[in-house]
């Protein structure tokens, strides 16, 4: 009986060179190769975490890949809070990497925190992050204070500008020394809220005093008492000290306010006069008027008489021989006044 060798002599072929067997061949190759790719890009990335004691699997890395996941990012992330000894697992860092925040920035703020003795849990570090604050800063702030110009060096005004009682102005300077509040960093206050409480409270306790030469005297009695308002209360900050840096003697602005008031009175009692001189050009004038009227009437109540006294020629009460008497009367009346004013002005003459 002849063996299947010497069939496939006979037949003049090999099993290997039968064409479906080719191309399954060359699948299973394309496949093998494909594979071996892909585990060579998560091969050294999976080694370092295991050798580390991060221990991501394999199918993590696969699936970080396909939802377009920084690998990198999140498996050192991921070493680095384990040799720090923190427990974050790598689905919180990738879905704090895919909710838009800093992974990296987070991870160096909780180590940074740890190593100071700081609370700092992980979901208040992420939602600071993700509020916009950059807690990594705010963790070395609240380790290392940080030093505040107020007023701001880019502000809009060099000194803080307050008079006292006696309207002397005084221009200050003060340096705040902060650090952070981490508990109060989401919703708190930012620096210029802190520039601007101070910038008050530096002018409440200027205008206070009676004299500026009590404040000049005792510059550190401003700084106990801005720092004793409480001023950090709502904010991101806490206050440590505030330090008068420079103060100075500006303008006389009670001089300068008494001159303009004084100024101000002078032309309010311009005006009233004015308004007098007004008023009595006005009722002179009323007078005049009135004076014209009278004499209007005098004049219509002279040319009454004419007639009066033609009515009294006809009622016969009143006779010719009457009439010659009164005008004996008005003549000799009329005499008597030019010798008198004659007199008069002779005697003004001599």
């Amino acid at each position: 009986m002849p063996t299947a060798s010497a069939v496939l002599a006979q037949s003049g072929s090999s099993p290997w060179a039968s064409p479906p067997l080719i191309i399954l061949l060359v699948v299973v190759s394309l496949v093998v190769v494909v594979i071996l790719v892909v585990l060579g890009n998560f091969f050294n990335l999976y080694i370092q975490a295991l050798l580390s004691g991060a221990r991501v699997r394999m199918v993590e890395l696969i699936g970080m890949r396909l939802r377009k996941v920084d690998i990198r990012t999140v498996v050192y992330s991921r070493i680095r809070s384990v040799k720090a000894g923190l427990d974050i697992s790598t689905s919180q860092l990738e879905t704090h990497y895919l909710a838009g925040g800093r992974v990296p920035n987070v991870v160096s703020a909780i180590i940074a925190a740890r190593a100071a003795r700081i609370d700092l849990p992980w979901d208040t570090a992420r939602a600071i992050d993700l509020a916009g604050r950059d807690i990594l800063d705010a963790v070395q702030t609240s380790v290392n204070p940080k030093v505040i110009d107020c007023p701001a060096q880019s502000g809009p005004r060099p000194t803080i500008d307050a008079v006292a009682q006696d309207g002397i102005q005084l221009k200050a300077k003060a340096r705040v020394t902060v650090r952070t509040n981490i508990r109060q960093l989401v919703g708190g206050a930012t620096e210029e809220t802190i520039i601007a409480r101070v910038g008050q409270g530096i002018v409440s306790t200027i205008g206070s005093k009676i004299s500026h030469k009590l404040v000049l005297e005792n510059p550190d009695e401003i700084s106990r008492k801005v720092l004793e308002s409480g001023l950090d209360a709502g904010t991101a900050f806490e206050i440590l000290s505030i330090d008068i840096a420079d103060i100075d003697v500006g303008d006389n602005i009670g001089a300068k306010l008494q001159a303009d008031q004084a100024e101000a009175d002078k032309r309010r009692f311009q005006a009233e006069a004015e308004k007098r001189r007004a008023l009595a050009v006005a009722q002179e004038q009323e007078y005049k008027a009135e004076i014209q009227k009278n004499r209007a009437l005098v004049v219509l109540a002279e040319a009454e008489i004419p007639k009066a006294m033609s009515d009294a020629f006809r009622g016969g009460n009143f006779g010719i021989m009457d009439y010659y008497r009164m005008k004996n009367v008005m003549a000799d009346t009329s005499m008597r006044s030019s010798i008198a004013g004659d007199t008069k002005g002779t005697g003004e003459t001599g």
